[in-house]
């Protein structure tokens, strides 16, 4: 098989396995790759876009745990929660967004969402209701 072009590229290799690639001969052969927090969140993100949320959750524990104030790693963590149904640990990530930063309103969003899933629709009405007001949305007044 000479042509390169009719190589089947199914199946392939893990998304984050190309973030690892990258930096396979940095430290020189042998010697391993000792793997930064910005290194850790692009291959968390690579993962939460293949839809390995709990892959994506393991890493962006760390990636909180070490950069505690970004929202950023922590909102993607929250939906790397909600998508691999550990709505409590959603929450509770999404709770110490709102808390930290109360006009993040697509944690206002995903919060009600959270708790809508878990069936708790009288405490997500609050948090939805934020959602709509900061997306623009009121309730019509009759």
């Amino acid at each position: 098989m000479n042509d390169f072009n009719a190589y089947p590229a199914t199946g392939g290799v893990a998304p984050d396995r190309w973030a690892s690639a990258l930096h396979l001969f940095d430290d020189g052969v042998g010697v391993p790759h000792e793997e930064s927090t910005v290194e850790r969140w692009e291959r968390a993100q690579l993962l939460f876009e293949a839809r390995d949320y709990s892959g994506a959750a393991k890493l962006l524990d760390a990636v909180v745990e070490e950069a505690p104030e970004q929202t950023g790693p922590r909102l993607l963590l929250a939906r790397a929660y909600y998508h691999s149904a550990q709505l409590r640990r959603a929450e509770e990530q999404l709770r110490v967004i709102v808390e930290r930063d109360p006009v993040e309103h697509y944690a206002h969003l995903m919060l009600g969402r959270t708790l809508q899933r878990q069936g708790r629709q009288a405490d997500a009405e609050p948090w939805l209701r934020m959602a709509g007001a900061f997306a623009g949305e009121f309730p019509d007044d009759e």
